[in-house]
């Protein structure tokens, strides 16, 4: 046969007129998907701000304390605990992306020690409410100075959020389903904080405009029994969880 219209050549060499067909049949080819990809991309990142955002407007143990230290020191008392709570998932975000939360996860007794203290500093948490609620109507209040309050409610909102040992199995378990690498995992990891921290902010905007009624004596009196035991719910949970 004519050598232009042999697909193979002496000694099994390919036709280079049939390679290069070949080839540029190959690149219309992967040319033709990447639409295909770039729409999987926004689907997968939906997809992730759909289940992020349910699990952030669920009421868990960041909102009660949220809620609490709103009621307690106002609109910027409660910010700066949402402050605190996104300074711990970004934490949890940063060790996911590089590993360092699956090791975690691996190490049983490392992993048992974070879940009880997480748990302890939650009743701990819960049980200063509950006093608070139950003490004598006239007992003179603690005075604490502006700056140290809001250290105070952005610390509680930092440790509450690293001690729950729950937070590093859902960092673990969901930001490698949406990427494979620490660019990709971190900058999702970083949106589901920013999230949070509009969520919550928002809880306590909301919790301070309504502070003339919230912070009657007998309805925050009510609240804090409330949101200590909620607190202490949560905690109590987090250690008898396996």
């Amino acid at each position: 046969k004519d050598r232009g219209h042999t697909l193979f050549l002496a000694g099994g060499e390919l036709n280079p007129a049939y390679q290069s067909f070949s080839d540029r049949h190959a690149q219309d080819f992967v040319a033709g998907f990447r639409p295909s990809l770039s729409v999987l991309t926004v689907v997968l990142v939906a997809t992730f701000l759909g289940v992020s955002l349910l699990v952030i407007v669920t009421p868990g143990q960041d909102t009660a304390l949220t809620i609490r230290n709103t009621l307690a020191g106002g609109r910027r008392s409660g910010i700066f605990t949402a402050v605190g709570v996104v300074s711990g998932q970004v934490t949890w975000a940063l060790a996911a992306s590089a590993g360092l939360a699956a090791v975690l996860l691996a190490s049983q007794p490392a992993f048992t020690a974070l879940r009880l203290v997480g748990a302890a500093y939650l009743v701990f948490l819960g049980a200063q409410a509950l006093v608070g609620a139950f003490r004598a109507k006239h007992a003179a209040p603690a005075v604490v100075s502006r700056p140290a309050a809001l250290t105070g409610a952005y610390r509680q909102g930092l440790l509450s959020n690293l001690g729950n040992a729950k937070m590093a199995v859902f960092f673990t378990s969901l930001l490698p389903q949406f990427g494979a690498t620490f660019w990709t995992m971190l900058p999702l990891g970083l949106c589901f904080a920013a999230m949070t921290l509009g969520w919550l902010s928002a809880y306590a905007i909301a919790v301070a405009k309504a502070a003339n009624i919230l912070r009657r004596p007998v309805v925050h009196r009510l609240l804090d029994a409330v949101t200590g035991l909620v607190l202490v719910a949560f905690g109590l949970r987090l250690a008898a969880e396996r």
